[in-house]
């Protein structure tokens, strides 16, 4: 049997030993993250993607291993398996080919065929079908027994039929047969349900659809399925009934007996009542998961651009989540985060308090020193920032427009509860948006992925598959950036390598009795922290002001010795070793390297000595949409104006420009050249200049275009 490193090497075109020391760092508790950043001699240099999919196609033959133990037991308690399919199960770890070698054995629900046997009907099934006799007729009549339920020879000769029906639908060819039809020729298609004509309006497109499933984009094939799970369409996928015919007669009719016609009739039967809803549902199940995969591949690569927004940093920051009728709650910030005032002020219809709420405002930015306005991105947004423009604060004052996505599920979370007790979800809301503007992945992570509104049809994909896919890459984005271990949240903790739920937790108790942490080996006097966890942690908490200046790097404690011996080569301190360039270019790496460390991790230290601790995100840049466009019926053909990528999918992007409505810039209208994935050319949150190409006010629809428009 195939070890299952050899396998994965073959799948992912990764050699084989770098897979078996990914799998061993795996078994011995080790993250993702640190495999990928402090692993790099023992796996290759494999990146993080690499490692992952590594650990995921190993859980996924794990999965295949317990399902294999399964079909075996079934087999073998019922005395039918032989060496030789013992071996073939062993030796497969394609899981429809092993379904297809189970299913003559799988234990049968109450079918016709099973009847049929039951009825002492098999070895007349086996003779038909041998086709080398006359005289069925005859033979099926020695049959005949009222005692069993057989009455009548047809009664005997339709059971035998049921049984080669079911034998012709379990059997490999045959599948595999109809599998390469429906491969080649499958249609999917949609027609509307009638009376729900009014109700499914906006599945208009697709009730009267038809395409070929293997051109059916994913998006398309998720928009139908949606449809039907809401009763509005009526879905198929057909393969070409004729051709599947005739290649399935020219599998099991070899001539021109009478007892050939039986099984013709047979075949028939097999194929429209048993093997043609079974291929079928197969394929409507590995279309969907295909159309789940690249949806939620795209889900993740929003995600990943979403979590590492560039961040304000720390600010004090007075965050406004605007209103009409209940008012704008305004609440200030400290420049860690923590709440220092909130109130609701009154400056749009129907109050119109506009002087009280700008003298408010003046107020409560002397009063607490602000650097930063955070404006939410919903109701009213527009015309709050121009009434804080409109204020004349001091230019050194950025206003920015913050994404509300998901805020209103933290603010009605346990996290929000837990953090703002006193405080109700409107305050708890205000104090998210301030705070994303500050640090977008620190706020971001108390929110559920799939709330955050990026992605497509998120709703309707494997939630497993995304829950993992997002949890995974959450993990990523907080392990790249690294933390301040001395502020960080315990939600934020959660997602640092070796750590979990329980250890953060414990992380912030010790943190509270104690005080802030001065070195990272403190660590270990956390509760439940041992040696491992702190193995797969240390290097991604950082403490700034510390007894150890490496503490604030992402040099891993493993490797203070190296630096340390570099520093006293040079007849310096560590410190000194980190401030002085012309110090670090004295140091030749190659006169470092042992048995367990070479150069990429060497090359990591040098990197992270030049730049300790630094924050991979980009610079946060201040952004004003077109102050005459408020509404969709202020914009017309022709226009070019500014806006911000706020979604993307595999057909194109969404993008913000200062209205209610997103406006679409399909993938055709994204470059002058043929765009295969949309994430080639634009990114979330990236600020472009569109041109407006149509205006749908009945349908609230926008489209845009970024041909030449000089992004």
């Amino acid at each position: 049997m195939q070890s299952y490193s050899s396998i994965i090497s073959k799948e992912l075109g990764i050699p084989e030993n770098q897979v078996a020391a990914v799998l061993k760092l795996l078994s011995e508790g080790c993250t993702i993250p640190f495999i990928s950043r402090y692993r790099k001699e023992a796996t290759g240099s494999l990146n993080e993607v690499q490692v992952s999919d590594i650990s995921d196609k190993n859980d996924k033959l794990c999965e295949i291993e317990k399902r294999k133990q399964t079909i075996l037991s079934t087999i073998e308690e019922q005395g039918k398996l032989t060496p030789e399919l013992k071996k073939r199960i062993d030796d497969s770890w394609n899981i429809t080919e092993l379904e297809d070698i189970y299913a003559p054995y799988k234990p049968k629900r109450k079918t016709r065929a099973e009847v049929a046997r039951q009825h002492g009907l098999e070895p007349l099934a086996m003779f038909i079908m041998k086709q080398s006799y006359e005289n069925i007729t005859a033979k099926a009549k020695s049959y005949v027994d009222k005692s069993k339920g057989v009455e009548t020879i047809e009664d005997a000769l339709q059971g035998a039929m049921d049984i080669i029906a079911e034998t012709v639908s379990e059997d490999e060819r045959a599948r595999n047969t109809i599998r390469n039809n429906f491969n080649y020729d499958a249609v999917i298609s949609s027609h509307v349900i009638k009376g729900k004509e009014e109700e499914g309006l906006k599945y208009r497109d697709y009730f009267d659809f038809s395409e070929p499933l293997k051109r059916c984009a994913s998006h398309r094939l998720l928009a139908i399925r949606r449809g039907e799970s809401e009763g509005i369409l009526k879905v198929h996928i057909n393969g070409d009934d004729t051709r599947c015919l005739n290649r399935l007669t020219h599998l099991f009719v070899r001539n021109q007996s009478e007892a050939a016609q039986y099984v013709n009739e047979a075949v028939n039967d097999s194929f429209k009542r048993l093997l043609k809803p079974q291929i079928e549902t197969e394929f409507a199940a590995s279309s969907k998961e295909k159309a789940d995969q690249e949806a939620i591949k795209i889900f993740v690569k929003n995600l990943e651009q979403l979590l590492m927004s560039p961040p304000l940093g720390q600010k004090r920051v007075l965050a406004i989540d605007p209103g009409f009728r209940t008012g704008c709650k305004v609440v200030c910030l400290d420049s860690e985060g923590n709440l220092l005032h909130n109130e609701t002020i009154y400056p749009h219809p129907p109050k119109n308090e506009y002087m009280k709420a700008s003298a408010k405002i003046w107020a409560l930015v002397e009063q607490y020193k602000i650097e930063a306005i955070s404006i939410g991105d919903g109701t009213a947004s527009r015309e709050t920032e121009k009434f804080i423009q409109d204020l004349g604060l001091s230019d050194d004052i950025q206003v920015y427009t913050v994404s509300e996505d998901g805020a209103s599920i933290y603010s009605a979370s346990k996290t929000a509860r837990e953090e703002f007790p006193d405080y109700d979800i409107t305050v708890r809301g205000a104090v998210s948006i301030g705070r994303r503007l500050m640090d977008p992945l620190a706020e971001l992570v108390k929110i559920d992925p799939s709330s955050i509104g990026v992605g497509q049809y998120q709703k309707d994909v494997n939630q497993t598959a995304l829950k993992h896919s997002l949890d995974q890459t959450v993990v990523k984005c907080v392990n790249n950036v690294g933390v301040n271990l001395n502020t960080a949240s315990k939600h934020l903790l959660t997602y640092i390598s070796g750590l979990g739920p329980g250890i953060a937790q414990n992380i912030v108790d010790y943190r509270t009795d104690n005080g802030a942490f001065k070195a990272r080996k403190e660590l270990l006097k956390v509760p439940k922290l041992g040696p491992k966890a702190y193995e797969q942690c240390a290097g991604f908490l950082r403490i700034e002001d510390g007894s150890q200046p490496l503490d604030n790097s992402a040099v891993h404690p493993e490797s203070y010795p190296i630096v340390e011996q570099m520093a006293k080569d040079l007849n310096c301190s560590v410190k000194e070793l980190m401030t002085d360039k012309v110090l670090r270019n004295k140091i030749d790496i190659k006169k470092y390297v042992s048995e367990t460390v070479g150069i990429p991790t060497l090359t990591d230290i040098m990197n992270e000595l030049d730049k300790p601790s630094r924050d991979p995100r980009k610079q946060l840049k201040a952004f004003e949409f077109a102050k005459d466009i408020h509404e969709l019926e202020d914009i017309s053909v022709g226009m070019i104006i500014p806006g911000k990528i706020s979604n993307i999918t595999n057909f194109g992007c969404f993008v913000d420009v200062g209205i209610h409505t997103k406006g679409l810039v399909h993938i055709s209208e994204l470059a002058n050249k043929y765009v295969k994935d949309p994430t080639e050319i634009v990114s979330l949150h990236q600020q472009v200049m569109v041109k407006v190409i149509g205006v749908d006010l009945k349908r609230q629809r926008l489209a845009l275009s970024m041909k030449a428009v000089g992004n």
